[in-house]
């Protein structure tokens, strides 16, 4: 073998060497990254004097974003008795929000006009009930945010899918559904009727 070409084969091997070595060593050290250092929930500790690695919360500590503290806006309920008035302003664009998030969440059991006769049900899963049935349509807006957030019946509970707002631009959506499928000449300002006759 040729000095120079000797020369190649060590430099070469050299670089796999340092290149299996680098591998090797940035392995470990990520490995030793993920170990050290970490504490399971509930685990002991010797760095506190107590031995709790979960510290208690600083005193005098303030939620930031998570403080649920309007039982209307959070629950549909005040003192126990479901609310009868929305917690949120109402205007198109809650009701545009509503009406998408009925399609996305509603539609398949309940059908997009709120009959009860969806996709589901037409594959064989229990028919819910209209929301045009006058048991239905005499139920509190607080009920049916109550039934979004913590489910009924065979209805799954949607807390944890639809945030609170759009849970009430839901309810608000529902009530005008109602009220377009059921209402009366009645109901239409005195000059609008001439447009309808």
């Amino acid at each position: 073998m040729t000095s120079k070409r000797k020369a190649l084969h060590v430099a070469t091997m050299l670089a796999l060497f340092v290149a299996v070595l680098a591998l090797t060593t940035g392995c470990e050290l990520r490995q030793a990254m993920y170990n050290d250092g970490r504490v399971k929930p509930y685990e002991g500790t010797t760095v506190f004097a107590d031995g709790r690695a979960a510290r208690p919360a600083v005193e005098g500590t303030i939620s930031r974003g998570h403080l649920r503290n309007d039982d209307a806006m959070f629950t549909g309920k005040v003192n126990g008795a479901e609310v009868t008035e929305f917690p949120i302003a109402v205007g198109r664009a809650t009701l545009a929000g509503g009406h998408e998030r009925v399609n996305i969440y509603c539609s398949v059991c309940h059908r997009n006009a709120g009959y009860g006769d969806g996709m589901v049900v037409q594959r064989g899963f229990k028919r819910p009930s209209s929301f045009h049935d006058a048991v239905i349509r005499a139920k509190t807006i607080g009920h049916y945010y109550d039934v979004i957030s913590n489910g009924y019946g065979v209805m799954p509970s949607y807390r944890e899918l639809v945030p609170t707002n759009d849970r009430w631009a839901i309810v608000a959506y529902l009530r005008a559904l109602q009220l377009s499928q059921n209402a009366t000449l009645a109901d239409v300002p005195a000059d609008k009727r001439a447009e309808l006759e």
